[in-house]
């Protein structure tokens, strides 16, 4: 099955519009993951919402709540929230234009495919595209998807055109009181030669495919070597799902046992008192 488009809709430039679908540029299938699983039991660890002194509440009786003040909160309902909500809007227009280097690398997000829908939009895309690559510019709007609205900045990439969601201003945290203790003061002559001499030998054309993630391949080995052993442990959680109320009951029984327990040593300490 291939990637499933998170948005469709025109990419505009002042009269002209392009049919466009959005895709993901990241593959998070590419990370490894784990479950947390029950050792002695072999079950998979699940977790549930519950309230101190009440326990676990239905899903229903949960509403967002934002902090005033030490252990204050007000009070915001569902639909208050969903009254606010952005429609999905299926245009992107571009509205302003930049040096591709005038956006400081902090502002950019997450990296997004923009393509064209179909054959007949690839005309119109490729003329966007090859001009944001001849004037060395990236084009500037706003997305909205998932009830969200989003900066983004579209620049050419290979055959393509690159969306880049950007973090708002107001997003990002001041430079100058994390680097406002280093000294004012100019670099050694001597040595900043060095280090730029040193830079310059090492100077070489971009490729990501030269380096690798070393913590990642030594987990798949480990991995395909565990499973290949026959002797790794091994368990089957089985694929039914837990009733939201099992470790409710879990838990009286365990204390219904611990209580049980209890009583049991309380009778014998009588016995040998008497």
């Amino acid at each position: 099955m291939g990637p499933r488009a998170l948005w469709k809709g025109q990419l505009r430039l002042s009269l002209v519009s392009i049919p466009v679908e959005l895709y993901s540029a990241t593959r998070s299938a590419a990370k490894i993951s784990f479950r947390q699983i029950h050792k002695p039991s072999g079950k998979r660890i699940r977790y549930e919402k519950s309230v101190p002194g009440i326990g676990p509440v239905d899903r229903d009786e949960i509403v967002k709540g934002y902090e005033v003040d030490d252990d204050e909160y007000i009070l915001i309902e569902p639909d208050e929230l969903d009254a606010i909500k952005l429609e999905t809007k299926k245009t992107l227009e571009l509205v302003q234009f930049v040096e591709m280097a005038e956006i400081p690398p902090i502002y950019f997000d997450k990296p997004y495919y923009l393509v064209p829908s179909d054959e007949l939009a690839q005309e119109a895309y490729r003329v966007i595209r090859d001009a944001l690559r001849q004037s060395g510019k990236a084009g500037l709007g706003q997305l909205t998807m998932r009830g969200k609205e989003y900066l983004a900045a579209v620049r050419p990439c290979g055959d393509g055109i690159l969306l880049e969601t950007l973090h708002y201003a107001d997003e990002l945290r001041e430079a100058e009181p994390m680097f406002g203790q280093i000294e004012d003061a100019k670099a050694d002559k001597e040595l900043l030669e060095v280090a730029t001499s040193l830079i310059d030998r090492k100077t070489a054309p971009f490729d990501a495919s030269s380096y690798s993630d070393s913590y990642a391949e030594a987990l798949r080995d480990l991995l395909e070597a565990k499973q290949k052993n026959k002797k790794t442990p091994r368990v089957s959680t089985g694929d039914e799902a837990e009733s939201p109320g099992e470790n409710v009951v879990d838990l009286m029984a365990a204390l219904k046992e611990s209580l049980d327990s209890a009583e049991k040593k309380g009778r014998s300490r009588k016995k040998k008192a008497s």
